[in-house]
């Protein structure tokens, strides 16, 4: 077996297919037997069980887990016979679950930790996984940090470094001052609360300089108060985690640059918080966007379609992308629709939209088209004095509606729209949803 510093004071991990083993085995799917004088804990699994429950079964025995432990993953191998999907999830979700979620206590709790034997026949699976997965959980840890400390600037820096370390990414850092330069009032206006300054943070990645140019525009709202239009407590909770998007993006492109993935790509994090303050934006107050539409602001709680709507034509006039991805923690409408289990999908291109859900079948994420008609469009025209409104004034489909307002800024590129707000976050700890899916759909 191939494995790196294998652990001799480590207990040995290894799966036994139901009814195959000793009576003194537990014959329970999911349930452990530990076997002292081998050093080995056997889990009980089965070679029917889908993809979801063994995530479920694998989350459970991890967060129950109080051992240090070698994993043999052909004993996974043999149980599962070559079944590539659920080894996928067997080894995405132990790394995922074995990640250290951020603690600022004072007393650090020990954790156990995991070491994979892997055969010569599952290295390149393995490898491939194991680098999808660290950026997800950089992904994680940056939507994991507390508000006052991940600040606009702060996260910027983090994503700077941390893209240093891969090499090969180009970036960039926009300040408040080139902002201005270059018009981006709707993200200048969800600022204008605030006491710190925006950044924009520009990634980029080429591969392949002969691939169209996608754009991975990720919305960053460090944290959502609601502005004049004030969240009440039980929504203004985990607005920490509006910035999401910016996360997934910054972490698609470190991870398909650290790939050396055949692609050509940019990702765009447009980042501020959206406080309350004298100088921050009203309702019905008009603002022109960097494209050079109107938009009258009909609720300052949906700013995270201003900022992303300047980033869009940032990527448009000054990247020359080709196709856009947006990615958001956009609308309290699609958990209401799709709850926790899927992501919401918008396209104007009924074939880029099929890639990406074909990468996310991959991926093994779930995520679900709604429609985005001319009717959901006009909607967001019905302003008397400006080209746009920024809320829909009713209540119906909303998070269409949202999505067909950031379809005004795209012109005519395909374009695809991802609405994260069920699933960004669990148990008030990040998820970095649809990283895998736009580096499947990529790489």
């Amino acid at each position: 077996m191939i494995t790196k510093n294998l652990k001799t004071n480590f207990l040995k991990l290894s799966a036994y297919k139901k009814n195959t083993k000793s009576s003194l085995f537990i014959q329970k799917t999911g349930q452990t037997t530990l076997v002292d004088t081998e050093k080995t804990l056997y889990i009980c699994l089965t070679e029917a069980t889908t993809i979801r429950k063994i995530q479920t079964i694998i989350k459970k025995f991890v967060k129950q887990n109080k051992y240090d432990l070698n994993i043999d993953l052909d004993s996974f191998v043999e149980v599962f016979q070559n079944n590539i999907d659920l080894m996928q999830a067997v080894i995405e979700t132990l790394m995922y679950q074995n990640h250290p979620v951020l603690s600022m206590k004072t007393t650090q709790k020990t954790e156990p930790s995991f070491n994979f034997l892997v055969s010569e026949t599952w290295a390149s699976l393995f490898s491939e996984l194991a680098l999808k997965t660290e950026f997800s959980n950089f992904a994680r840890d940056l939507q994991n940090l507390p508000p006052n400390i991940a600040t606009s600037i702060k996260l910027a820096e983090l994503i700077e470094q941390k893209a240093n370390e891969v090499g090969g990414i180009k970036t960039t850092i926009l300040n408040k001052t080139e902002i201005q330069n270059l018009k981006m009032e709707l993200l200048l206006a969800v600022n204008a609360g605030s006491k710190i300054e925006p950044r924009v943070v520009v990634l980029e990645y080429v591969g392949d300089p002969k691939a169209p140019k996608v754009a991975l525009v990720g919305k960053g709202i460090t944290f959502d108060s609601g502005g004049y239009n004030l969240k009440s407590s039980p929504y203004i909770k985990d607005m920490k985690f509006d910035m999401t998007g910016t996360a997934v993006v910054c972490g698609a492109v470190m991870a398909l640059a650290k790939a050396k993935a055949k692609c050509n790509v940019v990702a765009i994090a447009v980042l501020t918080d959206n406080r309350i303050g004298e100088t921050a934006m009203l309702p019905e107050a008009i603002y022109q966007s960097m494209k050079g539409l109107t938009v009258e602001i009909t609720n300052t709680d949906a700013e995270g379609r201003l900022v992303l709507a300047d980033g869009i034509t940032y990527a448009l006039q000054e990247q020359k992308a080709q196709k856009i991805i947006t990615a958001a923690t956009l609308t309290g409408a699609i958990r209401i629709a799709l709850g926790r289990w899927f992501v919401g999908m918008f396209s104007n291109n009924d074939k880029f939209c099929e890639e990406f859900s074909t990468a996310s079948q991959k991926a093994q994420e779930y995520c679900w088209r709604l429609p985005l008609l001319e009717e959901h469009l006009d909607v967001m025209k019905r302003s008397k004095i400006a080209d746009l409104v920024n809320s829909e004034p009713g209540a119906e489909a909303g998070s269409s509606t949202a999505a067909a307002f950031l379809q005004a800024f795209v012109e005519d590129k395909p374009f695809i729209h991802v609405d994260l707000s069920g699933v960004g976050r669990l148990e008030s700890e990040g998820t970095a949803p649809m990283l895998k899916t736009i580096f499947e759909l990529l790489k």
